[in-house]
């Protein structure tokens, strides 16, 4: 028997830890008009406080929606939640639509483009002048591309059968990160088999510098002819600067540490731009990160933040609570952006990447190996003939996929017999098919609706939106569910108003305590 299957006898053996396995899910979309263009409206105010809802926020621009469930024990409750609160913001603000789409709507120029505004509080300002200062590092159009995360965790009885350590945080530290290291091994699979954005409007790429770089389809659009996602490539959300950063994921302590050096080593570029203009605060502070989130990574260890902790020192001092998945496009079929089969694939994917063989990676700590296979099937996934390297062999990618599938099989059974979804398994066929027939795959897909339909990306994806859209407001909510979502909007303006009014500490004072909260974590 090997560790694998050891590891999948025990955990059989406790079939409570399966279903204590918990997932949720955060989905951006723009808000756009009848046009398809960038709303310039405030925060649609029926929605609640973007500061205080604890589910509908905003990411970087005032104009993209953060749609965010609770964390749930069932795919089916987790995707009726997501689909609930996206009827929720269709009900009270019918006006307007969520481009459902990773690549963005036909953009405004850059300067008119709104950084999302929270409010006066110290709470607010902080994450203000933090989207400020990643408009001066890195534009405002690549902040406007968006996605889905995916959040999972095991419950914590789970860790004393699948990983060592003295302690419970140990095993659950040395769990999750032997976790990560097998999801960046296998993250490419996941390019494949459901990168949903091969293509993008001219004006994006305009804005961009970009057009150069990819095959006009259209007038108005152009793409990568063998790309799965443009947003995961070299050509969507990526630095420079956070590319040279070396990373260690063989143990959560020196994660901490390299982060820790990340948000407290000046960099001479955003030294040059300063913390303040014209007496107003531009960017938290002069540092390679203002702070640790904006480090942009396929997968992220996790751990609960309050107001004005610090998430590497929590993360450090409390460890691991829940990985997010941060790599998955938006679903333009789907009216929520992911389907339920999506999501049981991911389930039964992470399961067996928690419960494989995970060795440590080559000092750094990183895999350059993996980092390379991820980004060339986002740029060239479904090129017949597609090599990857797999400890350092060439591998062709069909082979490697079915193999990999095979392989997740087990867990898959493992979840179909032992909680209330029988249906992981049928998930599993469903991408098989997508390694055997490449068309099935949603970046196939969508470029063969293009081309079907004359339509360009913009239009084509407009047209999707407001169908989702209009369906949306069709299925409504039950009045109970309407008034519970209202409920938890008021709660949060009146929680915002809170916030402001016992705002005594100057915004310098709180900046400055923000920053040595994380000295803690040294």
């Amino acid at each position: 028997m090997t560790q694998a299957s050891d590891r999948r006898a025990r955990i059989a053996a406790h079939p409570e830890l399966l279903r204590g396995i918990r997932r949720g899910i955060e989905k951006e979309g723009l808000r756009v008009d009848a046009h398809g263009r960038l709303a310039h409206t405030p925060h649609p105010l029926a929605l609640g406080s973007a500061l205080t809802n604890p589910h509908i926020t905003t990411d970087y621009s005032e104009s993209l929606l953060e749609l965010v469930t609770s964390p749930d024990a069932s795919t089916a409750a987790l995707v009726q939640e997501l689909t609930d609160i996206h009827a929720f913001v269709a009900l009270r603000n019918p006006t307007e639509t969520i481009w459902n789409q990773s690549m963005p709507a036909h953009l405004p120029p850059e300067a008119d483009i709104p950084v999302a505004w929270y409010g006066p509080s110290n709470t607010g300002m902080l994450k203000h002048v933090y989207r400020q200062g990643l408009a001066w590092r890195y534009g405002k159009i690549m902040q406007c591309i968006a996605g889905v995360h995916y959040n999972y965790s095991l419950p914590e009885a789970a860790w004393d059968f699948l990983a060592t350590g003295d302690t419970e945080k140990d095993r659950r530290n040395s769990g999750y990160m032997g976790l990560i290291r097998n999801f960046m091994r296998y993250a490419w699979l996941l390019m494949y088999l459901f990168g949903a954005a091969p293509a993008v409007s001219r004006s994006f790429l305009q804005h961009a510098g970009l057009e150069s770089q990819l095959t006009r389809l259209s007038p108005d659009t152009y793409c990568l002819p063998w790309a799965t996602s443009l947003r995961m490539s070299d050509l969507g959300y990526k630095s420079p600067i956070q590319s040279e950063l070396q990373l260690c994921y063989n143990d959560l302590d020196t994660f901490t540490a390299r982060i820790h050096s990340a948000v407290t080593t000046p960099w001479p570029a955003y030294e040059a731009i300063g913390t303040h203009r014209d007496g107003q605060r531009i960017q938290l502070n002069t540092n390679i990160l203002q702070i640790e989130n904006e480090y942009y990574a396929t997968i992220r260890p996790k751990q609960t933040a309050g107001r004005c902790e610090r998430p590497n020192t929590i993360l450090h001092e409390r460890g691991i609570q829940y990985i997010e998945v941060r790599c998955m496009d938006i679903d333009p079929w789907e009216p929520a952006g992911i389907a339920a089969d999506t999501c049981r694939f991911l389930d039964a994917f992470l399961l067996f990447c928690a419960l494989e063989d995970s060795p440590l990676f080559p000092i750094p700590g990183t895999c350059q190996e993996s980092q390379a296979n991820f980004g060339l099937v986002a740029r060239e996934g479904r090129r017949p003939g597609l090599m990857l390297q797999h400890d350092e062999q060439a591998i062709g990618l069909q082979d490697w996929a079915q193999d990999i599938l095979q392989r997740i099989t087990p867990y898959a059974a493992l979840l179909d017999a032992h909680t209330d979804d029988p249906h992981h398994g049928a998930a599993l066929q469903l991408q098989l098919a997508k390694t055997q027939d490449p068309a099935l795959t949603p970046s196939a897909r969508l470029l063969a609706a293009l081309q079907d339909s004359g339509q360009e990306f913009h239009d084509w994806t407009l047209a999707q939106s407001q169908a989702h859209w209009a369906a949306l407001q069709a299925r409504g909510l039950p009045a109970s569910t309407l008034a519970a979502y209202d409920r938890t909007a008021q709660a949060s303006l009146a929680e915002q108003a809170t916030l402001e009014a016992e705002n005594t500490e100057s915004f310098e004072n709180y900046v400055a305590r923000f920053h040595a909260a994380l000295a803690k974590a040294a």
